[in-house]
């Protein structure tokens, strides 16, 4: 016993060494072999987690990577956003929100480590993909393939970031945090569009990265033919079956998939926290080393930065920390127990590859030996629907369906990933808690100003040519607007009812008929095209047309269909049905992946049909007028400057329900250290700046399916992003995060760009003041994962309830404490038929606190029904 409590002791010493000299910018070198990355001369066991630096602010970085390292993380991993630093060629910006290197600095001073995701495609729902749309235009390039103009830009860039990092000594060789680098993104999902071209660009692309000297392993992720030593990782909702294309390559997991993006007009997809627990456990049951969580945080798309089509503002992803930082439970807490499970068997994941042994029918055990009678294990039942019983080491087990337990000494589980203890939130995000915890302010009071903004040409930077023109090689996302304007002429006598049908490439359009509102089209995100077709009525002689077509983020990647054709491809063993034939679904996939960077958007087709005799007008070749973008933009009505100009129009009575019209209000900022968000139900579609600074586009007049959705998604079997949705018949986001360093004490600007109709009168402010938490946790529970020593001897065979606030809140009451079978969930607990009232006794342990614990057991709080299994339920409120 001796001897393993110095090895124990000494791996400790050796781990917080690591990262006490990650901290101090001692250098360090990376590399890897078989099992794992190997830094410093020894094997790793990482947890990692994206955040995307742009998606929130400078600010609350510490903040979010400290709750990502208090939740078990040791990586955090990031993409690099070309279109953002580099917005006109040869002109790079590393500021505010992208201030790359602060941020690299920020993650090392938490001491944790660093995954630099170069691409430079990076996908990640951003708008492009990443690529600057100037690149767009040089002539001849074609981009993500062996084409001289792309991989001279290409390689430029990854030239200019690596010495960016070279020259503040980032990369852990100069004692930085960075030990992982990638190039390329996904790309093996495309490839075969290429043909000889993709292969030769992914061998390109491979030594143009090792010839950079990072001194850093560098990574594909889905690419199955990365040359060496580049290693290929996996992208997915499970990668336990995923095997590197070499024995000398370790297996790692770059996007873990925590929930799914959210589009507008869909419902809001969700991820249950057990079966994404069993998707990590399975990963490092089957000898995986690197997992990384796409995302940890996920924070928002300000700007125009959201990809598209329809992809929202909201990029909260279902993620362990929501979009307004705070703690998503109890699914930050869950993974923070089995992180620790995990590392309590760290020393054995590096020892040795895994023994299978079989338990029954889909039933099996993994065990990793230091020696023949040391060793730690993972039992796993990935039977979707029936529970079982085990036996293993001659010892009993009871293993529920679709789930993993965890035994660092092949003997005692710790943790298992269906059986959730850590504390829960009432309701998903920080304003859908109780009211009690929420502070909510209209701005009907506000005193409001509009700019009407002018339909058709505006400007005389306007052009006149023959047929319909792609939407965006003309406006080369300057701007998400394009007037096509031409005119119809109506002889007498001709008829002057008919249907006006318009063909689109994407994604939305507003239609004029003699300046008037006749309807509007628009597609969604699967399919960007659409059909519009309205029955008008013309004037006889001259008539104008005016069509604002509209883009809502410009094409990229990463669509569902692509992710799931990787699954069918790479990962079939826990694809389901996905509802559409084979031939129909490789079809779908070209519109999304190989070639976007020459996809359109935009009117192809513009005509009018006589309903009486079907005679046809064809108006796509006939000469239309040209506008880019809107006359308030090229103002800058958003900006704080023309807060007091004449353009705006100020009367006692506003106008609401109005096309086109720009709104002018303030707001002050409730008090407070809790986020802030708007609630923009009352609006249609637009975009909103606070103080200048864009919070994003909004569109809460699109709503999603009525069905489909499911408040209790049943965890077990495979997982895709149709499976758990809620929020049906909603709009997709109501509420826009607004970050506290946008806003000062006083009146706030908010400048609207409302495009159907809305009443901003009904907007209101939103913060939170506190938050009510909750946890049951049963006697027969296991103790929590961290009552284990490093050398695998349990401190406490007790389980116990545990409560924290967020940070500056403490716990001000307890709403309610039962031991005994107390009913209900989360928020709404009642007292079942056996019940001890045990409100004193968490009283004590928990008012004043920001934190508390209570061990579960019948000498701490009495036994109300002796040999009936009993829990613990305590709800309490956090406030300042």
């Amino acid at each position: 016993m001796g001897n393993k409590n110095s090895l124990a002791l000494l791996s400790l010493f050796v781990l917080v060494l690591g990262c006490y000299c990650f901290e101090r910018g001692w250098s360090v070198t990376v590399s890897y072999d078989h099992r794992a990355l190997v830094i410093d001369g020894k094997r790793r066991v990482l947890q990692s987690g994206s955040i995307h630096y742009p998606r929130t602010t400078p600010e609350v970085w510490p903040e979010i990577i400290r709750k990502s390292k208090e939740g078990g993380l040791d990586v955090i991993e990031t993409y690099v956003f070309w279109n953002y630093h580099e917005p006109v060629r040869g002109q790079y910006y590393f500021e505010g929100r992208f201030d790359l290197v602060r941020f690299v600095k920020t993650v090392q001073q938490a001491g944790l480590l660093v995954h630099l995701r170069i691409g430079p495609y990076a996908c990640a729902e951003w708008n492009y993909g990443g690529f600057p749309m100037w690149l767009h235009f040089i002539p001849g390039i074609q981009f993500r393939t062996t084409n001289d103009p792309f991989k001279e830009e290409m390689k430029r860039f990854l030239e200019k970031i690596v010495s960016l990092m070279k020259e503040e000594k980032l990369f852990a060789s100069q004692g930085g945090p960075v030990i992982l680098a990638q190039v390329e993104n996904e790309y093996g999902n495309v490839e075969w569009a290429y043909g000889i071209g993709g292969e030769v660009y992914v061998k390109w692309a491979a030594e143009t990265a090792v010839n950079l000297n990072t001194t850093v392993p560098w990574v594909m992720c889905a690419q199955a033919d990365a040359p060496d030593p580049i290693i290929n990782t996996c992208n997915g909702f499970y990668c336990d079956q995923f095997t590197p294309n070499s024995p000398s390559k370790p297996k790692l997991w770059t996007e873990n998939y925590s929930g799914w993006f959210l589009s507008f007009g869909y419902a809001v997809p969700y991820r249950p926290v057990e079966d994404l627990a069993f998707a990590v456990a399975r990963f490092f049951e089957y000898g995986g080393t690197f997992q990384n969580y796409y995302m940890y945080f996920g924070g928002s798309n300000f700007g125009r930065t959201a990809g598209g089509p329809f992809i929202a503002t909201s990029y909260d992803y279902d993620a362990p920390i929501d979009e307004y930082g705070f703690l998503r439970q109890p699914k930050w807490g869950h993974l923070r127990d089995l992180h620790k499970a995990i590392k309590q068997c760290e020393e054995y994941l590096i020892s040795s590859d895994p023994t299978q042994q079989k338990l029954g029918t889909n039933l099996e055990a993994h065990i990793y030996y230091k020696s023949s009678n040391d060793c730690a294990a993972f039992l796993a039942n990935y039977d979707s629907r029936s529970d079982a019983n085990v036996t293993f080491n001659g010892n009993s087990y009871f293993l529920p369906a679709w789930s993993v337990s965890i035994l660092p000494d092949c003997k005692n589980v710790i943790f298992n990933t269906a059986k959730v203890v850590s504390q829960r939130s009432a309701g998903d995000l920080p304003f859908a808690r109780s009211a009690s915890t929420v502070n909510e302010i209209y701005l009907e009071s506000s005193t409001w100003s509009w700019y009407n903004e002018e339909v058709g040409i505006w400007g005389n930077n306007s052009f006149t040519k023959p047929g319909l023109v792609e939407q965006i090689n003309t406006t080369k996302d300057s701007s998400d607007f394009l007037w096509y304007t031409t005119s119809i002429y109506v002889k007498a006598g001709e008829t002057k009812d008919v249907f006006l049908i318009i063909e689109s490439l994407g994604h939305a359009a507003l239609v004029f008929v003699n300046k008037r509102p006749v309807g509007f089209g628009y597609g969604f995100h699967d399919n960007a095209s659409f059909l519009f077709k309205e029955k008008i009525s013309l004037n006889e002689g001259n008539n104008t047309l005016d069509i604002l077509s509209m883009m809502i983020g410009v094409q990229e990647l990463k669509s569902e269909l692509s992710l799931r054709i990787t699954d069918i491809l790479g990962n079939h063993r826990y694809v389901t049905a996905i509802g559409r034939n084979t031939d129909k679904f490789f079809y779908d996939l070209q519109n999304y992946g190989p070639w976007f960077d020459v996809q359109g958007a935009g009117l192809y087709a513009v005509s009018l049909v006589d309903f009486m005799s079907n005679g046809k007008n064809d108006l796509s070749s006939g000469t239309w007028t040209y506008q880019v973008g809107l006359k308030g933009e090229y103002l800058g009505l958003e900006k704080v400057s023309l807060a007091n100009s004449s353009l705006w129009t100020q009367t006692n009575s506003l106008p609401v329900n109005k096309t086109l019209i720009w709104y002018k209000g303030s707001f002050v900022a409730p008090e407070g250290k809790g986020p802030l968000a708007l609630n923009l139900t009352s609006l249609g579609k637009g975009q909103a700046w606070v103080n200048g600074q864009s919070i994003g586009r909004y569109w809460p007049a699109y709503l999603s399916p009525t069905e489909g959705c499911t408040d209790d998604c049943d965890y077990r079997g495979t997982y895709d992003s149709f499976k758990c949705l809620k929020k049906c018949g909603q709009p997709a986001q109501t509420l826009y995060h607004v970050p506290r360093s946008w806003v000062h004490p006083g009146e706030n600007l908010l400048v609207l760009h409302e495009e159907l109709g809305g009443d901003p009168s009904k907007i209101t402010v939103v913060t939170v003041t506190g938050q009510e938490i909750c946890s049951t946790v049963s006697e027969d529970d296991p103790p929590p994962a961290d009552s284990w020593k490093p050398n695998l001897e349990l401190v406490s065979q007790t389980p116990e309830v545990r409560l924290t606030c967020e940070q500056g809140w403490r716990i001000a009451s307890i709403n309610f404490a039962s031991f005994g079978t107390p009913q209900g969930n989360c928020g709404a607990f009642s007292p079942g038929h056996c019940h001890a009232d045990v409100l004193d006794i968490v009283q004590k342990a928990c008012i004043g606190q920001k934190g508390c614990s209570i061990p579960i057991s019948a000498a701490n709080l009495g036994d109300p029904c002796p040999g009936i299994r009993k829990r613990l339920a305590v709800n309490a409120l956090c406030s300042d």
